[in-house]
């Protein structure tokens, strides 16, 4: 089965830290978020993916080429122009003739694939759509269902009383190929506010996956740095290190002072070096290359490869990005710094 990633979103509410990067490209953990997933994907059996892109394409297609370097097979297509996310599917068909995959490439889940794509089969449904629950539906677009699990209706920001779903689309399906012409092509669909709709009053079946224990959107600075925390708490595993065996993975290459201070929670990077006094975590990752200086604090941040932190600095709830300076002395509370200019952390 192939997979395709609709990576071509611009990350407007993520920046500063989409500002030179496309989104699917942030790291977590030191890898790209898409890099994660696509590890997940490999995992399942998954080796054939499809990423459709538009923003910033050059960046992706360069880091993951053609994919051997990863044990996959990676083909791309590109959008001259955003065409939402019916619109890009429907600019993959030629790369799908059988049942395929499609995610959104800014979320971070466990959803076991394997399952779901079992699930879809056992249904005979057009399409799966993974769910996932929030406390307040009436931010999203809200999805019921019957109760054999088919979709009855779709519902944009509903009031509270206007249903009694609190499922989501989680960004994760898996559809039959005759679903591709029943979009239309050159031009911007979008696959929650018109596809889906439509398909629903054509009579075609549609079913939903609600078997997640984890499900996270990256769209904002906030949620990027609860993703980190969350994989630090242990709610969600990465390939490398499982922190609810250790709280703590420093890698044998990092230089820490005796008399440096880690509290965990803490993610310390290759080739990292923490000064005399200085105080890391908890819920602290300090990517490769990066330094603390004596007596400095970080602690609930991240701060990216090859940045610095000076002596006596504090950073606090915080993104320090590549190649930034936390001057000697500093304080950086609740902000993002890019280009060593520093941003109000957004939610």
């Amino acid at each position: 089965m192939k997979a395709l990633f609709l990576a071509g979103g611009m990350g407007t509410r993520l920046r500063p830290l989409t500002n030179d990067l496309p989104k699917p490209m942030v790291p977590i953990m030191g890898k790209p978020l898409l890099e994660r997933n696509i590890e997940n994907l490999k995992r399942f059996g998954i080796s054939e993916i499809v990423l459709s892109t538009c923003y910033k394409p050059g960046k992706i297609r360069k880091y993951f080429g053609d994919g051997s370097r990863f044990g996959v097979k990676i083909s791309y297509i590109c959008e001259d122009e955003p065409l939402g996310t019916a619109g890009a599917i429907k600019n993959a068909e030629k790369f799908f003739n059988d049942t395929f995959l499609v995610f959104n490439a800014d979320i971070l889940s466990d959803f076991d694939i394997s399952e779901m794509i079992a699930f879809h089969k056992e249904k005979g449904a057009l399409a799966t759509i993974a769910v996932t629950q929030v406390d307040n539906p009436s931010a999203y677009g809200v999805i019921e269902h019957d109760e054999n699990g088919f979709i009855t209706a779709f519902k944009e920001k509903p009031k509270p009383n206007e249903t009694s779903s609190n499922l989501i689309n989680a960004g994760i399906y898996i559809f039959e190929p005759d679903l591709l012409k029943e979009i239309p092509s050159g031009r911007a669909v979008s696959i929650e506010r018109e596809t889906y709709p439509s398909l629903l009053n054509k009579g075609y079946k549609m079913a939903v996956y609600n078997r997640c224990s984890y499900w996270l959107d990256l769209g904002t600075p906030i949620k990027y740095l609860k993703a980190h925390k969350d994989i630090l708490k242990g709610c969600i595993k990465i390939r490398e290190h499982d922190f609810n065996k250790n709280a703590q993975y420093i890698s044998k290459t990092a230089k820490i002072s005796r008399f440096a201070k880690i509290k965990e929670p803490v993610y310390i990077g290759d080739n990292v070096e923490i000064s005399s006094f200085a105080n890391i975590g908890p819920n602290t990752v300090l990517l490769s290359n990066s330094s603390v200086g004596t007596d400095a604090m970080v602690v609930e941040s991240i701060v990216w490869d090859n940045a610095h932190v000076e002596g006596g600095a504090s950073v606090i709830n915080s993104v320090v990005m590549s190649n930034c300076r936390v001057d000697k002395n500093g304080g950086k509370y609740n902000i993002i710094l890019a280009d060593n200019l520093s941003y109000t952390m957004a939610y």
